[in-house]
């Protein structure tokens, strides 16, 4: 590196060192717009690059230290010390991308942050490094001593990286996986604890925890789960058809809102079924497998599934070659012992465009081992049974959503130890299933769930063969007519300074959205249809319901869009808010963040600041003097739990809070007690002001003695 490139790099280095210690400190504060997003979400993609330059750098600096009274020439100290800037520079950039990509929707908690701190310790500790590796002090002993914090801080660093990424136990979920759990007796088992919430840890919680809160969404736990996320509840017990859960699973893949997302592991049509049927039956997180009844399909499905696998079943054949058995291994068919130390394999067969009985056929030197197929959703024929009958020992077939019929059963009548079989989503006909089943003697579990079966077939199949399970899942006996959930907002912030565009969704395909801004109910008439090309440039109150053909109407949501044309240099609270209450303290209430109504929905308790038992007093200070001539508030109201609009509001302005005179007072009517929750705004308009300095005082409603609470998430001035 020639000396003019290096003065520039080193110039650049000092930049980054200021730039990501301002970063660090007013994080709290950035918004990052949306074309600089993707460069945040390079981070994982960058990364790795200059790791691998440090820890050459620093291999190379602990040598040339060592070395250092010996020939080693100039080009050596150079060039690692070119690596090394090279390394620190590309680490800064990094850095900065990962603290943008910090700054987005689904991020937060104590994993992160020590992510960010110790990924911004790991390039301070290098520019340490670069600062000081030419000093007379620096000696092997330093070197070494700088060297093995940097190991530890990428160390630490990465772990947490995976942590966020990948959930809490990915580098170790290998072993867990492989450790033999206690099996949980059906006595004893609980259909949320040991069958909902399995599921929910597989395929959801990576993504919805407390350090990686997407949608401000966490399921780990039962409270989290009913408590739902940004967009609200969850699920509405003994109504999955509305349950929002389900709408988003149900969603088509390439869908946004598809959850999971597009590749990550997807629910299996058997998971679908259960999460339905627990919310069908008032999604109980403490009931009982024993206390659902012994015909009912949601018993019957976590009966299969808490059932032990009898992993001690003692197999007349011998394991598979191993080499043999990772050779058959690739990219859409995976085969793996169905237990450790066991000699029966488990096939799972992938890739609906490349399926063929060829991958079947392949499979002839382990036909003895195969105990379990899974073909699910693959373009499977009746004639391809033909090749599943070859696995003599098979005791498992998953054929569910195929394109097999009863007809192709006859194929499967060899094979002497099946005893669960799954035909959901096929077509199959009572008369000639009813008695191709006669023929599969071993057969114990039957899943015809979604197939041409009424529920009078499976009635009479059941009679017919008691010994074997049916699992039916569920069916819409089509008497109720769906209610769509409301429309939801998709703007980041409601509080606007000149204009801004609303933009409303819903996550049903082929719904319409009619809305009104005047205060009126929407109807399928009269009022206009949303089509993302409304901007509004004042306080506006949008109302909004959804429609669709063969739908009943949503119930009408309201959205307020608050108009703020000055924000404070800076706000001071002069008296404490409410303990429970806090929000972000002064700050909260011109950060743009508007809170909500019910304590399912997080913004409930994190953007409502509260006074109660004091008034609420704050003095906001304008470095350049402003000339407003209206305030207002917004909050919340819920007479039933003893949240009532403020008493009296005062409004004093000046030049600064020694010199301050009364401006307005507002003193809104107080409501009668009872009705249902609601958020509003009160607003008052003066005289044009030029101020420099805001004294405002909000005193809570007294009655006989009795002060009510006030909870306000944003003040607007204009």
């Amino acid at each position: 590196m020639n000396t003019k490139l290096r003065a520039f790099a080193e110039q650049v280095l000092v930049v980054l060192n200021v730039f990501i210690l301002f970063l660090l400190i007013f994080l709290h504060k950035l918004t990052v717009p949306y074309w600089l997003q993707p460069a945040g979400r390079m981070h994982p993609l960058v990364l790795h690059f200059p790791i691998v330059l440090l820890m050459l750098a620093i291999g190379m600096e602990v040598y040339r230290i060592a070395n250092r009274n010996t020939n080693l020439t100039s080009f050596y100290k150079n060039f690692s010390g070119g690596l090394l800037l090279a390394g620190i520079l590309f680490t800064g950039i990094t850095v900065i991308m990962g603290l943008f990509l910090s700054r987005e929707e689904g991020y937060g908690g104590d994993t992160l942050e020590w992510h960010k701190w110790t990924g911004a310790a790991v390039f301070f500790i290098a520019s340490v490094i670069y600062w000081v590796r030419n000093k007379l002090w620096y000696s092997v002993t330093a070197s070494w001593f700088f060297a093995v914090l940097m190991m530890l801080t990428l160390i630490v660093t990465g772990h947490y990286g995976a942590t966020l990424t990948h959930g809490e136990d990915f580098i170790m979920q290998p072993i867990y996986a492989n450790i033999k759990k206690p099996s949980v007796p059906i006595e004893q088992a609980i259909v949320y604890e040991h069958v909902v919430q399995p599921i929910l840890e597989n395929k959801c919680v990576s993504c919805h925890n407390p350090n990686k809160l997407k949608g401000e969404l966490a399921l780990t736990d039962s409270i989290a789960l009913a408590k739902g996320g940004k967009t609200g509840k969850l699920f509405v017990p003994g109504n999955p058809d509305i349950s929002l859960l389900l709408e988003r699973v149900h969603l088509p893949l390439e869908e946004e809102k598809h959850m999971p997302p597009e590749g990550k592991p997807q629910l299996t049509r058997e998971e679908i079924t259960l999460l339905t049927l627990w919310i069908r039956g008032d999604a109980k997180f403490s009931q009982k497998v024993i206390d659902i009844a012994e015909g009912d399909s949601l018993r019957i499905l976590a009966t299969a599934i808490l059932k032990p696998e009898d992993k001690d079943e003692k197999y007349d054949f011998s394991a598979a070659d191993e080499t043999t058995v990772a050779k058959l291994n690739n990219d859409y068919r995976t085969i793996a012992p169905v237990a450790k130390g066991s000699p029966a394999l488990d096939v799972s067969i992938y890739n609906r465009d490349l399926y063929s009985t060829k991958q079947l056929d392949e499979l002839d030197a382990i036909k003895k081992q195969v105990v379990s197929v899974s073909l699910n959703k693959l373009p499977v024929k009746d004639e391809d049974l033909k090749s599943v009958s070859r696995f003599e020992n098979l005791r498992r077939l998953d054929l569910n959503f195929t394109d097999v019929t009863e007809k192709g059963l006859d194929a499967l009548t060899a094979l002497k130890h099946l005893h669960t079989l799954s035909l959901s989503g096929t077509k199959l006909s009572f008369a000639g299933l009813k008695d191709k089943i006669a023929n599969l003697k071993s057969l114990k579990t039957l899943s015809v769930w979604n197939t041409g079966l009424t529920p009078e077939d499976v009635a009479q199949l059941k009679n017919a063969y008691r010994g074997i399970s049916f699992i039916e899942g569920f069916k819409d006996d089509g008497k109720d007519t769906l209610k769509l959930n409301p429309p939801q907002v998709k703007n980041d912030e409601m509080v606007f300074a000149s204009a801004i565009p609303v933009q409303l969704f819903h996550p049903v395909r082929g719904v319409q959205i009619r809305f009104t801004l005047d205060g009126t109910e929407p109807d399928s008439i009269h009022s206009p249809v949303f089509d993302n090309t409304t901007i509004i440039d004042k306080k506006t109150t949008v109302k909004a319901k959804a429609f669709k053909d063969g739908w009943y109407s949503s119930d009408a949501v309201t959205f307020d869009f608050l108009k703020n044309s000055f924000v404070p240099d800076s706000v001071v609270l002069l008296q404490p808010l409410n303990s429970v209450h806090q929000a972000e303290g002064a700050k909260t209430f011109f950060n743009k963040k508007l809170g909500a109504i019910g304590a399912n929905n997080p913004a409930w308790a994190n953007f409502w600041a509260g006074v109660r038992k004091n008034d609420m007093e704050l003095v906001a200070m304008f470095n350049q003097p402003v000339t407003i001539s209206s305030y207002g508030l917004h909050y919340m109201l819920e007479t039933t739990t003893g949240i009532y609009p403020p008493g009296l509001v005062e409004v004093w302005g000046g030049e600064n809070e020694s010199r301050v005179k009364l401006l307005t007072t507002i003193k809104p009517v107080m409501p009668e007690p009872g009705g249902k929750p609601t958020l509003e705004t009160l607003e008052a308009s003066f005289k044009p002001q030029s101020v420099s300095c805001l004294k405002i005082i909000v005193k809570p409603h007294v009655e006989k003695d009795r002060r009510f609470l006030v909870l306000i998430d944003e003040m607007f001035l204009n």
